[in-house]
């Protein structure tokens, strides 16, 4: 599914990543702990293909991301990889049905198909009678459903959490975890979280941690 090799990263003389080596299987769901710092957020977005490395190898897929560029790596983070982030990242301006269908939109799927099948996965997530208000309109929890229903619209093979439940009270965030588990069973995602919550880590099938860049 993902594997990474001697992963490395700086930034100006600093390292923040000394030779990373990750596997992901299919259907796996995965926390990296460890304390602030120890570089945790940088490797997922070096694995999302948001950031690159200064040196090593990630294929996922089969896909040698290094040799994707342009248009082509923006079309295969859209078409295979979904995002959850602490901050929910939903634009303000448009309704939460909005916000699930526009990385649907963007890999050019119809409008029409778009919209029913984000009804179909808000309704799973129990957050359909919510579609058409504005973040601003939603609690913390509600807001992270549709930034979950937004990372599923496009059936990604893998999923990146980073500290999704970070903003969360306890029993949101004991619901977004159950709900990981629940899509990883109901669809067959892997899930790749990077988080501060060691229940959450606990529930995982592997725990990893990071510390000073390196994986313990």
């Amino acid at each position: 599914m993902l594997e990474a090799q001697n992963i490395s990263k700086n930034y100006g003389d600093l390292p923040i990543l000394k030779g990373i080596d990750l596997t992901i299987s299919p259907s796996e769901v995965v926390c990296i702990t460890g304390a602030s710092g120890a570089g945790k957020t940088t490797l997922l977005q070096i694995l999302g293909t948001l950031d690159a490395p200064d040196s090593g190898k990630i294929e996922i897929l089969g896909e040698d991301i290094a040799k994707l560029k342009g248009k082509k790596l923006a079309n295969f983070r859209n078409n295979h990889l979904g995002f959850v982030f602490q901050f929910h990242q939903l634009l303000p301006e448009f309704s939460a049905l909005e916000n699930v269908i526009i990385p649907a939109l963007l890999g050019g799927k119809k409008k029409s198909e778009s919209i029913e099948k984000a009804k179909s996965i808000l309704d799973f997530l129990n957050i359909a009678h919510r579609l058409d208000h504005k973040p601003s309109e939603l609690s913390g929890g509600e807001q992270q459903r549709i930034a979950v229903a937004r990372a599923l619209i496009n059936d990604p093979e893998i999923i990146f959490a980073d500290e999704p439940s970070g903003n969360l009270d306890s029993k949101n965030s004991d619901e977004l975890h159950e709900l990981f588990f629940k899509l990883r069973d109901e669809f067959g995602q892997s899930f790749v979280i990077v988080t501060h919550n060691m229940e959450l880590a606990k529930m995982a099938d592997r725990a990893l941690v990071m510390k000073d860049g390196l994986m313990l």
